[in-house]
């Protein structure tokens, strides 16, 4: 059975992209996203419960080696078939190997250092204004999806989005122009909260460094907010692979 087959088998669609939940258009880093997003789902060590667990994983690295290979990809995109001789479907391939190479873990370092590079970027600002435009300006939900955000971060990150208002890159959203008081302290409040059970979390395991108070945070993050924690984890994992790795993963394909 090929690989549109089995995509409409196990994921109730043969068109790739749906798979990974994005559109025919979508660029190289949105698929990679996509197929990290969709993979960790399936990844066996985290759905035990899925019989099909192994098999999903399989598919969709064979799925994301063809989406991933601008030549594949383009006869897909063009006839709407896949080359199942071709070898990034080599049939002898450790799928696990492969999606690790793409995909190496992450470690507190990694944040720490990503944060550091990060904030105040060309790319936090982009990724700011996206999140104003599809939010419509509700700061709640700009800060709770925001990368490496805090309540520190907070007054920043307002200043970066209202330049973008005063520059007309973006239109004004009366949620963030006319955002109550009230609003806004409900919003510290609850981030006060966290960082304080974060604190007590971290007095009691005797932890005091940089990257245990991390490590801390997440936790707690993860805790109160987790479809974002694990949407922070993604977004960082997908951003921090390295091309370099990237290229060994090609390389292993041959």
């Amino acid at each position: 059975m090929g690989l549109l087959e089995r995509c409409q088998e196990l994921f109730k669609t043969s068109n790739l992209y749906e798979v990974l939940g994005v559109k025919k258009e979508a660029a190289e880093a949105d698929i990679r996203k996509g197929y990290y997003k969709v993979s960790m789902k399936v990844h066996p060590d985290r759905a035990p419960d899925d019989p099909q667990a192994t098999e999903k994983f399989q598919i969709l690295g064979k799925l994301y080696a063809v989406l991933s290979d601008k030549e594949q990809r383009a006869v897909y995109d063009e006839q709407g078939v896949v080359d199942e001789e071709c070898d990034a479907l080599s049939q002898d391939r450790c799928w696990e190997e492969y999606w690790r190479l793409l995909f190496p873990k992450i470690t507190v370092q990694d944040i720490l250092e990503f944060e550091k590079k990060y904030k105040g970027s060309d790319e936090e600002k982009q990724d700011l204004i996206q999140l104003y435009e599809q939010h419509k300006g509700d700061m709640n939900a700009i800060t709770e999806s925001a990368m490496c955000c805090t309540q520190e971060d907070e007054p920043r990150i307002c200043s970066i989005i209202q330049a973008a208002i005063d520059g007309g890159e973006v239109k004004a959203f009366s949620a963030f122009t006319r955002e109550t008081e009230k609003k806004k302290k409900a919003r510290r409040k609850r981030a006060d909260k966290e960082r304080q059970e974060a604190e007590e979390m971290q007095k009691e395991l005797g932890l005091g460094s940089q990257s245990d108070s991390l490590v801390m945070m997440l936790q707690q993050r993860q805790k109160s907010r987790e479809q974002n924690f694990n949407s922070f984890l993604s977004d960082l994992e997908s951003k921090y692979s390295q091309k370099g790795k990237s290229g060994k993963a090609k390389k292993a394909k041959k």
